[in-house]
């Protein structure tokens, strides 16, 4: 068997349904034998997408530190200390112990609300459906969905979700709900005629693709592409491939971070500068009491409380989505959707109830 993508030169559209099943192997109504079945499993691997591994929990930890804010903040802390241990004062850092406490409660924050979006993001996949079924050695039989095969003879019904791209051979006035991938409104009329080669995917009729929705009719097909050869697992693969961008609040806050970091050490600098000309550079113990005035300027003018006040007020935000049903993975990503003042799309059937209409003019 060729490549489930490449039928010998021709795509699945262009084929009859007889060219398709003779070509797969597959019979309208005895379906593929469980052999040939575990074989292809064997051969093109489970139909499903491949998941990006997990970062570690220290990593994923660590990376809530990357922040300029942060880096600031970090930097006063080991500050604090080192003129806490150049005064030989008595007692504890308590200063630097605060500002440690912080930077840890803020990493911490952050984490705990990541892995508490995962879960929840997990729990919503267990909720889609995860068997399909197909004709195998002459009988209806239920399997999870990551067995399906190229070849296998899918059966749907009426508010089925298809599992993989498939070919149709047989339909009774069949109709599918193709919003979540094509962005169409309206449930699109299918056929089992062969189309030309140059048809678009959200053009070829006589095919389902993985992700969209039976909405009516009791059609038969031969599945073509499973996992990440289906137009699904292309898109998502795509999707994979993103750059991650600084949020607008990110860029504020790390320009305002780099900002008075800047301006602290300035600042710090000619406090140090003024008091040594006034009072000479000549005597040992003035140098060191001016340079140790300069660094707990600088420290004194480090916002320790910034960071938590961001993360507090992104907190709320975040428990306010909650309420109204809406999963947040990142705390920034709230003061992202909080930037959208117009939404444009038309991908209706992904966002809405498949219905235009018009309120305001």
């Amino acid at each position: 068997m060729t490549d489930a993508l490449s039928l010998d030169g021709k795509m699945p559209h262009e084929l009859s349904p007889a060219e398709a099943l003779a070509h797969f192997g597959g019979h309208l109504h005895h379906g593929l034998s469980s052999d040939v079945a575990q074989d292809r499993l064997t051969r093109f691997g489970p139909n499903a997408l491949p998941e990006a591994a997990k970062r570690p929990a220290w990593i994923r930890f660590l990376l809530q530190l990357r922040d300029v804010q942060v880096y600031l903040l970090l930097a006063a802390a080991a500050v604090s200390l080192l003129v806490w241990a150049m005064e030989d004062a008595h007692g504890l850092p308590y200063e630097a112990f605060a500002i440690l406490a912080i930077v840890l409660l803020n990493a911490v924050f952050g984490f705990l609300q990541e892995e508490k979006a995962d879960r929840a993001l997990a729990a919503l996949r267990s909720m889609t459906p995860v068997e399909a079924s197909v004709i195998r050695d002459g009988q209806v039989q239920r399997i999870i969905v990551q067995k399906l095969v190229p070849g296998d003879l899918l059966v749907v019904r009426e508010g089925d979700r298809i599992a993989a791209d498939a070919r149709l051979g047989e339909v009774t006035a069949p109709h599918t709900q193709e919003a979540a991938l094509t962005g169409e409104s309206l449930p699109v009329l299918k056929g089992i005629e062969p189309l030309p080669c140059d048809t678009s995917s959200q053009d070829r009729d006589n095919m389902i693709l993985s992700g969209t929705v039976v909405a009516s009719g009791h059609p038969k097909a031969v599945v073509t592409a499973t996992g990440t050869r289906t137009e699904f697992g292309r898109i998502a693969e795509l999707l994979g491939g993103t750059e991650e961008r600084e949020t607008p609040l990110q860029k504020d806050l790390n320009q305002l971070g780099k900002r008075l970091g800047a301006s602290v050490v300035v600042i710090a600098a000619l406090v140090v500068t003024t008091l040594l000309l006034l009072h000479g550079i000549h005597n040992g113990p003035l140098v060191m009491r001016a340079l140790i005035f300069g660094v707990a300027l600088a420290v004194a003018a480090t916002p320790e409380g910034l960071a938590a006040v961001v993360t507090v007020v992104l907190a709320l935000g975040v428990q306010r989505m909650a309420r109204r049903g809406a999963v947040v993975r990142h705390l920034t990503a709230v003061e992202t959707l909080g930037e959208g003042t117009v939404i444009a799309s038309d991908k209706t059937g992904t966002m809405t109830l498949n219905e235009m209409t018009v309120r305001m003019v």
